[in-house]
């Protein structure tokens, strides 16, 4: 009994007609039993054949647009994310004491030695933490921080 002993390769390219018009298709390669070399250019279906009509290149993802980040903080003072427009992060770090913090589940007493973090999905770049979270520091020997970052 022989079993057949092909390779098949499948690898995204695009399509450039150079005037703007850039179309993504699949070139499969596949090799024989001899060692022969056969290339196939289909749609992304793998099975509808495709054309080229112009140059053959990589496909390249659109780069990123770079954001501009902030990095604030601040020690010992209330904090409420409605006064910060845009932020994407927030951590607390409670060093000493216990700080209060609001969110729309209710309040949450945080330990000296804990801390908490909130942030956006890294995928959407124009997004921003909404809705309610307040910390208040205002207990005797607290000492804390709060980091947040906005775009």
């Amino acid at each position: 009994m022989s079993v057949a002993n092909t390779d098949r390769e499948f690898v995204p390219l695009c399509d450039d007609d150079g005037a703007g018009t850039v179309v993504p298709f699949l070139r499969r390669y596949s090799t024989d039993q001899a060692g022969a070399v056969t290339a196939t250019d289909t749609d992304l279906d793998g099975t509808t054949p495709y054309t080229v009509a112009g140059t053959v290149t990589t496909c390249q993802a659109a780069p990123a647009v770079p954001v501009a980040v902030e990095v604030h903080a601040v020690q010992d003072t209330d904090w409420d994310l409605t006064a910060q427009a845009g932020t994407q992060s927030v951590t607390l770090l409670v060093f000493a004491g216990a700080v209060t913090v609001t969110t729309a589940e209710g309040a949450l007493t945080v330990p000296a030695g804990s801390s908490l973090s909130w942030g956006v999905d890294g995928d959407q770049g124009d997004a921003e933490l909404t809705g309610t979270l307040t910390i208040d520091g205002a207990a005797p020997g607290a000492s804390w921080h709060v980091l947040w970052t906005s775009q």
